[in-house]
């Protein structure tokens, strides 16, 4: 609205508008530090690396979805359902949403505050006993000009907020989307060792038949029988617990897509294990930049930095302008004319004079706060380096665990052969060849369980990485105002 100044003196039309740019002039400051970020430490190459094979090229590998270098289509199906169903990233998300109309809300503080009032009194006055009507209606507006900064700390603060949620909702997508792989990885390897125990159930009830036709035949004791049975019923047995272990998997694969368990089902699908493949490069300076959880922390040091800000503009007087402009009188066919019009304008300032050191206490509390965002900051980056060297380490000296366990397979499987065929011939016990069978089974379940901790390190390796994520994909400051919410850069 526009204040009358028909009635102002001409050095008070020639003061306002020079008042009013001089507090624009004010504005263009902020008190308090400016943000940067603090640097820490970076290798120059990752310690496990040497003898990795990183995939080629990589930057093929880091444009597709990183469940794709897996290979099975049903899991690409599964993944692709996780940021539409799986009710923790859709928390982070609505967490996120909620940051950003909050920023969005701090644009009002810039503005004046305007409102309109009216009334209507109807009165008898006590003396002459005149009984009158008395109408008012007027415009107010307040401004509070950002002259400290205080406004733009927390602008600010509320935009970091919101970029931090951002990367929060990468990483609780990326969270979940491992732990599916991982999940899908160990249902997959239930269903190997499903197979395994079938083909030794097999196995077992040929060398059972032996063992019955031997005795019968009187060149064997009736102990070789019950020793042979109890082995297939213990082999019987742990088939029904890989049930169990399946049906667990099946139903926590379930509830990270956001399903009810009993309408959800992966049909069994006992395929070889595939091996680990291999997994995208990342020079160590890069993983700074690919880790939403690091993008997490490094936001949050922003936000902690501009309420450094916010806490030290108290130390500064509080300026605003207010006015008014209305009519008030009766009757209400005249209320609009001149002579019942009324208007003001003014300025408030105020300050604190002894406050016995609160807003310094204040400030200290808000730099401390910054400090410990900072240190977890850095623990956040040490912990990112650690788990990728884990990884690392674990692919590296599983690989030739791998090889070795294979040939332990295959060793273990000609000892049981020609155990069996000794016992046929009557050349050896029946312990001799229950204990090839045994260690012959001991070896390929072994085996798997390595097969299963290289895949799922591979996972683990991949979200270390960051899956391929990227600080780009963090909203701008105008994506965060923005009327709707916009996708991330590396999403269509």
């Amino acid at each position: 609205m526009a204040f009358p100044t028909t009635t102002l003196s001409g050095f008070a039309r020639r003061a306002w508008p020079l008042a009013f740019a001089a507090l624009l002039c004010a504005a263009g400051c902020a008190v308090g530090p400016d943000y940067r970020k603090p640097a820490t430490a970076v290798p120059a190459a990752f310690k496990e690396s040497a003898g990795w094979k990183a995939a080629t090229p990589a930057d093929t590998a880091a444009r597709a979805p990183w469940w794709e270098i897996y290979t099975d289509p049903l899991l690409n199906e599964l993944e692709s359902q996780v940021a539409l169903s799986n009710q923790g990233v859709l928390q982070a998300a609505a967490n996120y949403e909620e940051a950003r109309q909050l920023a969005r809300s701090d644009r009002t503080a810039f503005l004046p505050e305007v409102s309109a009032s009216g009334s209507a009194n109807r009165s008898r006055s006590a003396g002459s006993g005149t009984i009158g009507n008395v109408y008012q209606g007027a415009l107010q507006a307040s401004w509070e000009p950002d002259i400290w900064g205080r406004i733009r700390r927390t602008t600010q603060a509320d935009v970091a907020t919101a970029q931090a949620d951002s990367a929060e909702l990468a990483a609780v997508e990326l969270s979940v989307q491992s732990a599916l792989a991982q999940d899908y990885i160990q249902l997959r390897v239930v269903d190997a060792r499903k197979r395994l125990l079938s083909d030794a159930v097999v196995a077992y009830r040929r060398t059972l038949t032996i063992s019955t036709n031997r005795y019968n035949a009187g060149v064997a004791a009736k102990s070789d029988v019950i020793s042979a049975k109890t082995q297939l019923d213990d082999a019987r047995a742990q088939l029904v617990e890989a049930d169990v272990a399946r049906a667990q998997l099946e139903h926590a694969i379930a509830v990270l897509l956001g399903k009810l368990p009993a309408d959800f089902a992966i049909d069994a699908r006992p395929t070889p294990i595939p091996p680990a493949p291999d997994v995208p490069a990342v020079i160590p300076s890069d993983l700074l930049e690919r880790r939403p959880d690091i993008a997490q922390a490094e936001r949050s040091m922003a936000v902690s930095n501009a309420r450094v800000g916010i806490q030290t503009s108290a130390y500064f007087p509080a300026i605003s302008l207010s006015g008014s402009d209305g009519y008030q009188g009766a009757p209400l066919h005249s209320l609009f004319s001149a002579p019942f019009r009324f208007w003001s304008l003014g300025g408030d300032i105020s300050d604190a004079l002894l406050d016995w050191g609160q807003r310094h206490d204040q400030v200290l509390a808000a730099k401390a706060a910054y400090q410990a965002e900072v240190a977890n900051y850095r623990q956040t980056v040490l912990s990112a380096f650690q788990q990728v060297e884990d990884n690392l380490s674990t692919l590296r000296i599983l690989s030739d665990e791998e090889t070795i366990q294979r040939a332990a397979v295959d060793e273990a499987a000609e000892a049981a052969r020609i155990a069996l065929n000794e016992y046929n011939a009557g050349t050896v016990d029946y312990t001799t060849v229950a204990t090839a069978q045994v260690t012959e089974l001991n070896n390929r379940e072994t085996l798997l369980g390595i097969q299963q901790t290289r895949l799922t390190s591979s996972v683990a390796l991949v979200a270390a990485l960051g899956g391929g994520w990227s600080t780009s994909s963090l909203p701008s400051p105008s994506d965060v105002m923005a009327r709707t919410r916009r996708p991330p850069a590396d999403k269509p």
